[in-house]
């Protein structure tokens, strides 16, 4: 997918206000180095609006030395509203018989060209702020946990972050997912 020049700017203008009121997730980091890669990935800024358009806020929140890639995460307090009261995966999906939920997590990653987050992704974005206080996400699964019906998510409460287990096929209207971006 492709966005139009104008939308393009205005998106980057989005994400630049955003940049510049949240330093303390990206310290060290410069909004022009960022800005001329975001102008250059096309389908990666399709991605991020795409995460912003289901309400994820996405930040940068890291460079990697080693690939040379800034990392963005959903920063939104909440779970994104556009991603909850969805199962884990297509086969989940499929498994339940009545009161299926509209989508599920990894295909609407996939769609979006996003990852879900890690459970070590997750606990560095708790230590960037207070998330999912309210909520909860849907973390990558380990294939062994997968494998016997579960999958795994997280949230923040009483000053920890707890990750939990749930069959794979739940869904709940206070539990989405949050994805990362490497650009």
């Amino acid at each position: 997918m492709r966005l139009s020049k104008n939308q393009e700017e205005e998106f980057i203008q989005v994400l630049k206000v955003r940049f510049n009121n949240n330093m303390d997730r990206h310290k060290g980091l410069e909004w022009k180095k960022l800005e001329t890669r975001l102008k250059a990935n096309s389908q990666s800024l399709w991605s991020l609006l795409e995460m912003e358009r289901t309400g994820g806020e996405p930040d940068v929140v890291d460079y990697d030395q080693k690939t040379e890639e800034f990392i963005f995460y959903d920063c939104v307090s909440e779970s994104p509203i556009g991603r909850r009261s969805i199962c884990y995966d297509r086969e989940a999906l499929e498994s339940r018989k009545t009161n299926k939920p509209k989508n599920n997590a990894i295909d609407m990653a996939n769609t979006m060209g996003i990852e879900i987050l890690t459970e070590a992704q997750y606990k560095s974005l708790q230590k960037l702020g207070k998330f999912d206080t309210k909520t909860s996400s849907w973390l990558k699964t380990p294939t062994e946990i997968r494998e016997l019906g579960g999958a795994i998510f997280a949230d923040f409460r009483f000053d920890q972050v707890f990750v939990y287990h749930n069959g794979a096929e739940s869904y709940y209207a206070a539990r989405g997912f949050r994805g990362m971006l490497r650009i």
